[in-house]
Parts: structure tokens; C-alpha cells; sequence
């Protein structure tokens, strides 16, 4: 649960308590704690952790996915819906989403007629992007180089949508528990002619930032989470994993350039080559953690535009 603004009205309002028998422990006290990038708090209760676990427990998957289904729509030579074939590909393959969520024609829904129903032009592009031609391989298992392949592709239709969209989002669901329907390694590309609320938030509360400190926000954070030790699980030259600060979800964990790079496209080859080194380590710690192919959401959270392009 977190709750948004500068300062919760619990605390300025919350009676005096007596805290001087007690020494604060964040494993044993719940408290709140801050999150800049999204302006909103977050309540913490780790002590819940010792709570009997009765929840269900799901058996390891058994399923065999087939190397190459000539009836998997993402496969080399498979025929989609739309009924496009695709080419035989060796490497990544990107085509037009065949049921995009949005797109670039659709039509202004014009003035609202009252205030509690308002409406606004949307209007973008949808793209999937197929990591690797076989479907029983995921961006764990893959090598280095052809992690760097998926890398490069990235950054490739970033700067190529970029340039006509303020807002460029890639995201990968990964497993069925995630709701991604085709086991085939691939990730979504979405486009769109403005800006999320989460994208807003993150930008207004980088730009306070630099303007009161003078450096950017997450540069700063992972300085000094690098100082304290505590919440990094992996480091390597160019990059940092760990877990923030603010964290919502049990296993998450943030990824971030020890240089202040905006976007994908920025990366130079040197930090690219880290990038997929380091991919590969905690998606392969996730797997081995729960002893099985882990299912979860990621996503790249680029610098986005202001003005709208559309």
C-alpha cells in the first residue's frame, strides 16, 4: 500500500507516542518510506514475514516446450493471424503487433460534454519483438552475444519509434502466471503519442531533483546505495542490481547505468556488452532461486519527452 505526497497526513496528525523504551528495527517495526521517483509512500511491515504460510504452493511445470512449432505464431515460418508469414530468422525478429493496443490513425473522440467524462486523442504503435528463433530458450539460457543482439535491437527501434512518439515503453511478460500466452521468448514494443502517469511522475521528480541538488536522482541512489552495502545484488563495471529502497513486490529488484544515460540508444558498445553479461546473472539467479524458469514483468524506463509529437 503507499499513499502520495511529500509528507503522509498520518504523520503530521498521529498521536505521540512513547519511542524511547523501544530501539527502531526495519525488520521489526513497520514504518513508511519514501519513494522520489514516484512521489508516493510506501508502508512497510517486514515483520509479517513470520507469519504461518498456509498459501498454495505450485508444483513444478513438466510441460515441454517444442524447440519449433510450425503452429506458434512467433515461430520462423509460422503464418500469423493476420495471415502474414514470418521469415525464416536466425536472430530477433520485430514485426507490427497483429492486435496492437494502440494505433497511429485512430481518430480525435473530441470535447467532452462534462467534467467527470473526459476523453483525449491516443494515438501510437505496437510492435513484438522475438528474442531468438527457438521457443524452449529464454533471455536466461540465451548467450552473452545473443543477449547483446536483443540489446542492440532495443535501442535500434527505441531511437527509430522515438522519434515520432514521446513515449517509447518496452516490456517483457514472462510465464503464464505473468499472463503472457506464448511460451516463444519475446517482449512487447508500445509507442504512444503521450506520456503515463508513472512516466509524468518520474519525470517531474528527476527535474526537482536535479534542480535542488544540482545531479541526477538515480545517480545519486545508487551512489549511495553502493556506500551502504545493503540492497545490492550484483555489480559489475558499467551497471548496478539491487533492491530500492521502496520496494512494492517481494522479489524486485532495479537495474541501473553507473553513467547518467537517458535512454537505450545512448548505451555505448562497452556498456551494452555489460548489460547482457549482467542480464544474464540475475535472470539466471531468479531461476535458480525458485528452481524454475521465473516468470516475471520487466520493463525499460527511459527518459520520455514532453512535447507531444503526434
Amino acid at each position: 500500500m503507499s499513499r502520495s505526497g511529500s509528507i503522509p497526513e498520518q504523520r503530521r496528525e498521529a498521536p505521540e507516542a512513547d519511542v524511547t523504551a523501544t530501539t527502531f528495527r526495519a525488520s521489526e517495526h513497520q514504518h513508511i518510506r519514501y519513494n522520489p521517483l514516484q512521489d508516493e509512500w510506501v508502508l512497510v511491515s517486514a515483520h509479517r514475514m513470520k507469519r504461518p504460510w498456509q498459501g498454495q504452493v505450485e508444483p513444478p511445470l513438466l510441460k515441454t516446450v517444442p524447440r519449433h512449432d510450425p503452429h506458434n505464431p512467433l515461430c520462423p515460418g509460422a503464418t500469423r493471424a493476420n495471415g502474414e508469414v514470418n521469415p525464416y530468422y536466425d536472430g530477433t525478429f520485430l514485426f507490427d503487433n497483429d492486435f496492437p493496443a494502440l494505433q497511429p490513425d485512430a481518430p480525435n473522440p473530441g470535447p467532452s460534454d462534462h467534467p467527470l467524462f473526459q476523453t483525449e486523442a491516443a494515438r501510437g504503435a505496437c510492435k513484438v519483438m522475438c528474442f531468438h528463433p527457438w521457443s524452449d530458450v529464454t533471455l536466461p539460457l540465451m548467450s552473452i552475444p545473443e543477449i547483446r543482439t536483443v540489446i542492440d535491437a532495443w535501442a535500434a527501434v527505441t531511437e527509430e519509434l522515438g522519434a515520432r512518439y514521446p513515449w517509447v515503453q518496452i516490456f517483457e511478460n514472462k510465464g503464464a502466471m505473468m499472463g503472457c500466452s506464448n511460451p516463444h521468448p519475446h517482449c512487447q514494443v508500445w509507442a504512444s503519442s503521450f506520456l503515463p502517469d508513472i512516466a509524468q511522475r518520474e519525470e517531474r521528480s528527476q527535474r526537482a531533483y536535479q534542480s535542488q541538488h544540482g545531479e541526477p536522482l538515480l545517480m545519486e541512489y545508487g551512489h549511495q546505495e553502493l556506500l551502504r552495502k545493503e540492497r545490492l545484488v550484483l555489480t559489475s563495471e558499467h551497471w548496478l542490481v539491487l533492491v530500492p529502497f521502496w520496494a512494492v513486490w517481494p522479489f524486485q529488484t532495479l537495474l541501473l547505468p553507473r553513467r547518467h544515460v537517458r535512454r537505450l540508444p545512448e548505451l555505448t558498445p562497452a556498456e551494452r556488452d555489460d548489460l547482457a553479461s549482467i542480464m544474464k546473472k540475475l535472470l539466471t539467479k531468479y531461476d535458480n532461486l525458485f528452481e524454475t524458469s521465473f516468470p516475471y514483468s520487466m520493463g525499460w524506463h527511459g527518459c520520455g519527452e514532453t512535447k507531444d509529437r503526434s
